[in-house]
């Protein structure tokens, strides 16, 4: 007898903390790599890495009035609807729990064991937010209570991007060069939003990535991915296209695509 499908419904699958609207992961909590393990301590104040922190930050703040700005700010949104889209134009297919119910949860689920894997060095550092040392306001201004507790070492947003580019990258592998550029693009967001700095976004890619090596030990994991790559195969054959308008997405991204991080 084969194995059941993994479930595609949300009520099943159960929330991380109730009322959060995220999903649990795929991972148990003792699974998640171990981000305090794996990092170095960020940079220190006056350090020469700390000094390209700074750097970083103004480069990528000097976009948050344009077209790149608003992209960011519908980044920092990591609820589904809609941040299902994230990676649509990317991919080339639409994506949501309707046309593509298990990339759907693919997705959702994979962002949760990214950013869960960055709370241990979150917690440990406790790291000043950039928009709050240099006591400017970030694109969320309704999260800056939130944010100004919650260490910004490493980026748990940077982590959940690049670990999904990297799920889509694979399953997709046509389509993996504007997958990781839109997951590169997903942490520049942050430094773009002042939620971020540089070398928590590098931090958080890096996490992200252990992240997904570990997802791919297990088996619900492994089973949904193969079920999410059928649905893109499908909806390519029937010439399924996204709604958003990736042109005007694509002369966005790349007006932050030379910077760092």
């Amino acid at each position: 007898m084969s194995a059941a499908p993994p479930s595609i419904s949300p009520s099943a699958v159960g929330e991380s903390r109730p009322g959060s609207g995220f999903l649990k992961g795929y991972l148990a909590a003792d699974e998640l790599p171990d981000s305090l393990a794996l990092l170095a301590a960020p940079p220190a104040v006056g350090s020469a890495d700390q000094e390209a922190d700074n750097a970083a930050f103004h480069a990528l703040r000097a976009l948050q009035n344009s077209a790149r700005g608003e992209l960011a700010r519908e980044d920092a949104n990591l609820k589904f609807p809609p941040a299902e889209q994230v990676f649509a134009c990317a991919l080339g297919v639409p994506v949501s729990e309707q046309a593509t119910p298990h990339l759907n949860m693919l997705l959702r689920r994979v962002l949760t064991d990214a950013a869960a894997s960055t709370s241990k060095a979150k917690n440990n550092y406790n790291r000043t937010r950039p928009f709050v040392a240099f006591k400017e306001s970030s694109c969320t201004p309704e999260e800056e209570d939130f944010l100004r507790k919650n260490g910004s070492y490493p980026s748990g947003h940077a982590a959940a991007g690049w670990a999904q580019a990297l799920v889509l990258a694979e399953l997709a592998p046509d389509r993996s060069n504007a997958l990781l550029q839109r997951g590169r693009a997903y942490g520049q967001s942050r430094g773009i939003c002042g939620a971020h700095w540089k070398s928590d976004i590098e931090a958080g890619r890096l996490v992200g990535a252990a992240a997904v090596a570990r997802l791919h030990t297990n088996p619900t994991f492994m089973a949904q991915f193969n079920a999410a790559r059928d649905e893109v195969k499908k909806a390519r054959t029937h010439g399924a296209k996204p709604a958003r308008d990736c042109t005007a997405e694509a002369a966005s991204l790349a007006t932050s695509s030379a910077l760092a991080p």
